[in-house]
């Protein structure tokens, strides 16, 4: 997916996932794909937008949700477990996460 994600009205829920990778990541990026393959299908999703990786492996991806519920779930779901574990035991060097409120957006187009 590329561009700016298609969201709500506000009030609506950003998760903001920034990452750096490990040298030789085998299998990242068909996970990755997979992953926002299986976000496209849950309940309450409503967009993503990514980044392209630096020259330092860091990576931003910030996902819409229109709940914190919806958040849980996501979380929670079994395939994306498998994935974090393998973020955490080989793909990544370090990562953060963040949960915010949308409360107001505005967007410019020409």
């Amino acid at each position: 997916m590329s561009g700016i994600a298609k969201t709500p009205e506000p009030p609506y829920y950003a998760v903001i996932f920034t990452s750096e990778l490990m040298n030789g990541e085998p299998g990242y990026e068909k996970m990755a794909d997979r992953m926002v393959e299986l976000a496209l299908t849950q309940p309450g999703f409503l967009g993503i937008e990514s980044s392209a990786r630096d020259g330092e492996g860091l990576g931003i991806t910030v996902s819409y949700w229109d709940s914190p519920e919806s958040i849980k779930n996501w979380k929670d779901h079994a395939m994306h477990k498998v994935a974090q574990e393998k973020g955490k035991s080989v793909w990544y060097k370090r990562f953060g996460l963040r949960v915010c409120k949308v409360e107001r957006d505005n967007f410019f187009e020409m």
